[in-house]
């Protein structure tokens, strides 16, 4: 039986001096029955020649030009375009390692629909990784090397845009690439995790991330930390709020308030927690802060976390078990 046709969705915007490594890679793949559904959008560069030359030597490359804007439209652009019974997503910078698609496929091949195929992933740069990008590649290694990388979806995004497959009929079921919010690749993971769809554990590093100063994360106004809160409140009060326990809200630092004015915008009412004996008592958008041992006199609250410091988390935790509660269901951390 011949291997399922694997549609690789790639938007591409000015990455010229990296794109011929990008495709290279998809050709050295061991796995051979695969089509690249290219989408430029609008590159500057010489990116769309580069593409078009890589498509006349090789006509399972595809190449066609965004006719919107952005990264959504591209994908939105190309996912329509594609044939294959399974999917993937490619950023046009990086690099596969080869068995990339034979490893995922046949995952996905075992296990049937119902699944996504992740793999590990390893951040390269020429001039080094920041130790925040480190701690980010570890915590999702260590996450996918299991499975369990919805346990803390709320923190960050824990599949890596691109570097997941799945059945075409999945994305489909999932909403595929209809909705417009940012970050398309959190949001996409959200909507995995509320269709159901389980991680497929995996322990090989198989995508090669590659970071730079101009790289889309970095300079997009859609990356910013405001974002990444907006969908996660959003996925938080659709998927795990319950009306009928009181809300608590820790933390009054930058994301704590941003939670905060989601929350009064939804016209949800909360109780604001900290352990900062300078903001206790005083009321931030007409909001008393509370200290957090008074968490003990609500009626089985739920609690979201914007406490970032790894010390005061690990404390937190330590206090939600002493009080009998939960993650995933009494807590959530939010970063």
């Amino acid at each position: 039986m011949e291997d399922p046709l694997i549609s690789i969705l790639i938007p591409v915007k000015n990455t010229a001096v990296f794109l011929p490594e990008c495709l290279a890679s998809i050709q050295n793949q061991s796995y051979t029955n695969w089509e690249v559904l290219a989408i430029d959008d609008h590159s500057t560069d010489l990116s769309a020649t580069i593409l078009h030359s890589f498509a006349k030597d090789d006509d399972r490359i595809k190449v066609f030009k965004n006719e919107g804007t952005g990264i959504i439209n591209a994908l939105r652009k190309a996912y329509s375009l594609s044939s294959g019974e399974l999917i993937t997503r490619m950023d046009s910078d990086d690099i596969m390692t080869r068995d990339k698609l034979e490893i995922m496929a046949a995952k996905l091949k075992e296990k049937g629909k119902g699944h996504v195929a992740i793999g590990q992933v390893k951040y390269f740069s020429d001039r080094g990784i920041s130790n925040g990008y480190e701690r980010y590649e570890s915590w999702l290694n260590l996450l996918t090397q299991t499975g369990n990388n919805y346990a803390e979806i709320y923190k960050e995004c824990v599949i890596p845009s691109p570097c997941w497959m799945v059945f075409k009929e999945d994305l489909d079921h999932c909403g595929a690439f209809d909705h417009d919010r940012y970050p398309e690749d959190y949001d996409l993971t959200f909507r995995f995790y509320e269709t159901g769809l389980k991680c497929l554990p995996c322990d090989r590093v198989l995508h090669l991330w590659r970071d730079y100063d101009t790289r889309t994360s970095r300079t997009s106004e859609h990356y910013a930390q405001n974002y990444f809160l907006d969908i996660k409140l959003f996925y938080f009060l659709r998927l795990e709020f319950d009306n009928t326990r009181p809300l608590a809200l820790w933390g009054a630092g930058n994301k704590g308030k941003t939670i905060a004015q989601g929350l009064i915008k939804e016209k949800l009412p909360f109780y604001w927690l900290c352990d900062n004996p300078k903001k206790i008592g005083k009321k931030i958008y007409d909001q008393e802060m509370l200290h957090y041992s008074d968490l003990v006199g609500l009626n089985d609250p739920q609690s979201i976390i914007t406490v970032a410091n790894e010390e005061a988390q690990s404390m937190i935790r330590e206090y939600f078990t002493s009080l009998n509660k939960h993650p995933k269901n009494d807590y959530f951390f939010f970063c």
